[in-house]
């Protein structure tokens, strides 16, 4: 993986502690995000990641991107075992993919995810995995833009 990667004033780089509390405001943006696709989530205030946790994984790679100095951007990807039927063992999972509304349509999701996919390769990962709702069609056509397709469908229903 490259230690930086820079275009148009933008730097991904390894997220740090010192970014922690700006990585839980991001946090909040993607649970935002993700609410009218989510009749399941809790009300009120929830969180998503261990981000500490995260941050200290040799399994696991937080980035962030940066721009003067001020983070416009994050996203992870964190090794897992797949299901002994699956034909890789293993697989990188992404997730935390979070780019800031006034920032969006610049191309620092592809940043990161170019990123994170130099890291995976570097651990000899050969395939990655994220999750998107159902509906949420800008973000599908943002991943499928840079190769991901269509995989499994969860299908869900509420019981009395």
């Amino acid at each position: 993986m490259t230690k930086e990667a820079t275009i148009m004033e933008i730097t991904i780089r390894s997220a740090t502690s010192s970014d922690l509390s700006q990585l839980l405001e991001f946090e909040q943006g993607v649970i935002a995000a993700e609410r009218p696709y989510a009749d399941n989530l809790k009300a009120g205030h929830i969180t998503y990641y261990d981000l500490e946790a995260l941050l200290i994984s040799d399994k696991a790679k937080l980035l962030v991107a940066e721009k003067h100095g001020k983070l416009v951007g994050a996203g992870y990807a964190k090794i897992l075992a797949a299901k002994a039927y699956k034909k890789f063992s293993h697989f990188a999972y992404l997730g935390f993919m979070y780019v800031d509304p006034s920032s969006r349509g610049k191309g620092i999701n592809k940043m990161i995810i170019d990123e994170l996919t130099l890291w995976a390769k570097a651990k000899d990962i050969k395939e990655m995995i994220l999750d998107v709702y159902d509906g949420n069609e800008a973000a599908i056509r943002a991943y499928e833009k840079v190769g991901f397709k269509k995989n499994l469908v969860e299908m869900r229903v509420e019981i009395d």
